[in-house]
């Protein structure tokens, strides 16, 4: 998914530039991006608004709940009843599919019992494709943490559980997706590293989002409408495919301790 040589990004400050190049030997155009969330460029993001993924969603998407402030997305759950729910929440995704490469967000995730704030990639029944996925999901069903997990045709049971804080602060999510290997980051160290085995193999969507439920209890607890309004801040959103390092100032792929020889 990610073809290019040479590629330079700039930093947020310097404005992002996103360069399409081929890769050397490939005639396809490259995918990689960096987004400073100025504006919501229509061409790359679509908001989801006036449906929610099941009976478990206590609310409703809505693109009310999106909006760019100072160069920052904010997507909002608030007690706005929308439609059918008593809640509305927000999420966007990418009308594209990406592949192998290095996927990266720098966000300061709220934390509250019954909500999920998230960063992942998903391709599935609704793009008639296998399910596939890899997650950055940030629950609160006692205390907050942070769970990745992948999922795959044959397998959804593969999360893992991360000790976490809220510290009402901005960190660096990101996780580097190999056709044998996906690793997680948090600021630049690893917090996991799954190799081997059955991992996700198709070109997946990006989405960020904010929702919340009151069946899912045992997972992550019952939303109180009374703590809403709850706000996922996004500073930056980054792509880098496979093939190509450091692309950009903040990327995980520009720490020295990183392999970047993806």
């Amino acid at each position: 998914m990610r073809r290019r040589l040479g590629q330079v990004f700039l930093s947020k400050a310097a404005l992002a530039v996103c360069l399409l190049m081929p890769f050397a030997g490939s005639a396809q155009e490259d995918t990689s991006f960096f987004e400073p969330f100025d504006t919501l460029a229509k061409s790359r993001w679509f908001i989801s608004s006036g449906w929610a993924n099941g009976d478990h969603q206590s609310c409703l998407w809505h693109r009310d709940r999106v909006a760019i402030e100072n160069g920052t997305l904010l997507l909002s759950l608030t007690a706005d009843p929308k439609e059918d729910r008593d809640l509305s929440c927000a999420e966007i995704q990418t009308r594209d599919r990406f592949g192998y490469g290095t996927y990266e967000a720098r966000m300061k995730v709220p934390y509250a019992e019954g909500m999920n704030a998230n960063l992942f990639t998903f391709i599935g029944a609704p793009q008639e494709r296998p399910h596939n996925e890899i997650d950055f999901e940030f629950i609160a069903p006692r205390q907050p943490a942070l769970q990745t997990n992948f999922h795959t045709a044959e397998s959804s049971t593969n999360e893992e559980v991360h000790r976490t804080s809220e510290d009402d602060g901005y960190r660096t999510y990101s996780f580097i997706w190999e056709p044998d290997r996906i690793r997680w980051f948090i600021d630049g160290s690893l917090i996991r590293d799954q190799r081997g085995g059955v991992l996700p193999d198709e070109p997946q969507k990006i989405y960020l989002s904010l929702w919340s439920t009151d069946t899912l209890i045992d997972w992550m607890g019952r939303f109180d409408p009374a703590s809403a309004p709850q706000t996922l801040q996004v500073d930056w959103m980054g792509f880098t495919e496979l093939g190509s390092g450091c692309a950009f100032d903040e990327s995980v792929l520009c720490n020295p301790d990183v392999d970047a020889s993806l």
